[in-house]
């Protein structure tokens, strides 16, 4: 039995959805992993077919859904293969910032073009001597007047090259301690002192448009800061827990996906006069591969309803995030073992699995990360 149920309307939305990524996003897939770039019109597609920010409110041209539509979003994503259209990232992490924290002066300004597609958005947190130490991060925000002027670097910036619209941390200098120097900042594509590096060449998400990013007395408008000064470190740790529980979301049905078109592989391969999936040795293979995927199911969608409560489950969305992302790892290694010779040709579409599944234990703070996160709140 199915832990989330759907009302008529988001089944509704589903539909809508997967017609849309068959017609407009799965054939195109193999061009943008080639040309490593999602279209702008693409997103704008997206975002006028109402599949982008489904959380925001109505009067921002959004539906005002809850986290179910985050699911639907992220389930039929997976299926199309495509890793550079990062919907999920867009609505379900960096938006929210400016939804939750923003002005209504902010909120009226962006959030209907992040909904209609029309800004693509980017988080910029991520520093090359400071990765999941938020505090540790060296690009500062000093306080000139009327503007705040940005001195620093970003990298592997997820819509880094595409994004509009940029959600940065950075800190005061003035002030001593880390994590209350810390505030985050909407710095638009265009702005002077603000330069998009190169595209970084990644083992996978080739289409995926992850860049490094570039500030040199970068002067945004006072009212661009999120919040009160110091407070981004707490809007962080705020964010987290959906943040964590969306990189869930992509490894459970990518975990599903892998071994759907295993089973059938191993249904129509043939050795020794009979299929593969007749062998015991798969058989038993596949059953271990399946009851993994059952329990990350099972375990994500108790999470997603908890979190639709308003439950506060960081300690658990660490767990998931760590064993769900090394669980999709385990089981795209054992189904290349299982499809054998096909497994090593470029159109075997477990090869492509493989190379894009493996950053999920990276991203989003590292499985090391996590557990100690676990560790911590559990008063280890």
């Amino acid at each position: 039995m199915n832990i989330i149920t759907y009302s008529a309307e988001q089944q509704e939305f589903r539909k809508r959805l997967r017609d849309f990524l068959e017609r407009e996003v799965s054939p195109y897939v193999d061009q943008w992993e080639r040309e490593h770039l999602v279209p702008k019109s693409v997103w704008q597609k997206m975002g006028r077919g109402g599949f982008l920010c489904p959380s925001i409110s109505t009067e921002y041209g959004g539906i005002g859904g809850d986290f179910r539509y985050a699911v639907i979003v992220a389930e039929e994503m997976s299926r199309t293969c495509c890793t550079g259209l990062a919907a999920s990232l867009h609505s379900d992490v960096v938006v929210p910032y400016l939804d939750s924290f923003g002005t209504p002066e902010q909120k009226r300004k962006y959030l209907p073009g992040c909904v209609n597609g029309d800004i693509i958005s980017a988080v910029a947190m991520t520093e090359p001597d400071a990765g999941s130490d938020v505090a540790g991060m060296k690009t500062t925000a000093v306080e000139q007047g009327d503007e705040i002027v940005i001195n620093g670097s970003k990298t592997f910036i997820s819509n880094g090259v595409n994004c509009d619209l940029l959600i940065i941390a950075a800190r005061d200098p003035g002030i001593a301690s880390k994590h209350h120097a810390v505030s985050l900042y909407l710095v638009e594509a265009g702005t002077p002192g603000f330069n998009k590096g190169r595209q970084l060449e990644k083992m996978g998400w080739h289409s995926q448009d992850t860049a490094e990013l570039f500030f040199s007395d970068c002067r945004i408008p006072k009212q661009n800061r999120l919040g009160e000064n110091g407070s981004g470190f707490m809007m962080l740790m705020q964010k987290l827990q959906q943040e964590r529980l969306t990189c869930v979301l992509g490894a459970v049905p990518a975990a599903e996906l892998v071994v759907e078109w295993t089973v059938e592989r191993c249904r129509t391969a043939v050795q020794n006069g009979k299929p593969l999936i007749k062998s015991q040795a798969v058989q038993f293979a596949l059953v271990e591969m399946l009851t993994e995927v059952k329990l990350g199911r099972t375990y994500m969608e108790k999470l997603v309803m908890d979190h639709i409560e308003g439950q506060t489950i960081v300690v658990e969305t660490s767990m998931a995030k760590y064993w769900t992302t090394e669980m999709v790892n385990r089981v795209a290694d054992r189904a290349l073992e299982l499809v054998g010779e096909y497994g090593t040709l470029e159109d075997c579409p477990i090869v492509r699995a493989k190379r894009d599944v493996r950053v999920m234990s990276i991203f989003a703070g590292t499985n090391e990360i996590m557990k100690g996160i676990a560790a911590k709140f559990m008063g280890m």
